[in-house]
């Protein structure tokens, strides 16, 4: 009945009436909504689909991605949705409120967003607090990175400041080096500063799993060296990808500055992942986004590598069942092709 209704409310009210406003203040109102639990939507629970995350049971391989709940404001609603596991942030050590607006634009045709929200976040206290708090069982990792005015040669020392913060309160840190939208932080790529800020993380390493978010817009070799570099200092993975630069996949026009996300970025992150999991092999964990839009998506993404996904703009396209839609879709995929479980899908 609820899920009916989230539906309804989705389809009749919201989504024509968002879709018309500016993206941003859409986000806000469907983050809002989330906030006080207006919409929920479970997703299947069976028994095929059942995996781990760093040793966490979870139901099924589909989790939020980082950028919708920046704060964790909305932490304890995300299962709720049917996610198995949610990233909030990025969130920096103190608060800013990243770039001049608009900074969110939406390519329908395109089935993309651009971002350049530049880490607006209330801050590493705030967001530790609320995490201190949350009530859900699945779960919660935090993207973090460093403030804008901070100059990269300080820059570990926020991130070790971040994680420290938020390490006891969080079941996994991804370190975000690649978003470009904060003026130098790809520089933060290179191994030589992933070995630096690694090394620098080791205490906090020893207590939750530490990822590496990559770029999409590195060569396979500058990616392959990072990863290589990442996994010899102590990373325990790595989140598949980051958003593009690259417009070369978009139908629309547009001179918009940023990131972008969706659909276009699907198969330069199917690629990247394949790359990363045959390069390295499988004793690290690879979480996959960009352009996981479908089950069919998603049971790519699962082949190419990855052990669980995440989604974004095609939960922000999709509406509030996105989750229980695409595990639908997966599971009818994987009977198409006579995939009993998803530990069949090792490469």
């Amino acid at each position: 009945m609820r899920t009916r209704r989230a539906l309804v409310i989705y389809e009749k009210l919201i989504k024509p009436f968002a879709f018309r406003m500016d993206a941003e203040r859409a986000h806000n109102l469907a983050l809002w909504l989330i906030e006080n639990g207006f919409v929920t939507c479970a997703a299947p629970n069976e028994p095929h689909l059942r995996t781990t995350l760093f040793q966490h049971p979870i139901p099924h391989p589909l989790g939020l991605a980082a950028g919708f709940d920046k704060n964790g404001t909305a932490i304890d609603q995300w299962s709720g949705l049917g996610f198995s596991f949610a990233e909030i942030g990025t969130v920096t050590p103190k608060p800013q409120p990243g770039n001049e607006k608009p900074r969110l634009f939406r390519l329908v045709e395109d089935g993309a967003i651009i971002n350049r929200m530049g880490f607006n976040s209330h801050g590493a206290a705030a967001v530790s607090k609320r995490l201190e708090q949350r009530q859900t069982r699945i779960p919660i990792g935090v993207n973090i990175g460093k403030n804008k005015t901070t100059p990269n040669e300080k820059a570990a020392e926020e991130y070790v400041e971040c994680a420290e913060r938020l390490a006891p309160v969080a079941d996994y840190l991804v370190i975000n080096v690649s978003s470009p939208n904060t003026p130098g932080i790809r520089d933060l790529q290179t191994p030589s500063e992933i070995r630096t800020l690694l090394q620098r993380l080791h205490p906090v390493s020893m207590k939750r799993p530490i990822l590496i978010k990559l770029s999409p817009d590195s060569s396979d070799a500058d990616l392959c060296a990072a990863a290589g570099a990442a996994l010899e200092s102590g990373a325990q993975g790595f989140v598949l990808t980051n958003t593009t630069t690259d417009r070369s996949g978009l139908s629309s026009t547009t001179n918009e500055q940023g990131g972008v996300s969706g659909k276009p970025l699907r198969c330069r992150a199917v690629d990247v992942c394949k790359r990363i999991r045959r390069e390295f092999g499988r004793n690290f964990a690879i979480i996959g986004v960009g352009g996981v839009f479908t089950g069919a998506d998603l049971l790519e993404r699962l082949k190419a590598g990855a052990d669980v996904c995440q989604i974004y703009t095609a939960f922000a396209f999709r509406g509030p069942c996105t989750a229980r839609k695409i595990l639908e879709e997966l599971q009818q995929q994987m009977a198409a092709e006579g995939i009993r479980t998803l530990n069949e899908l090792s490469p």
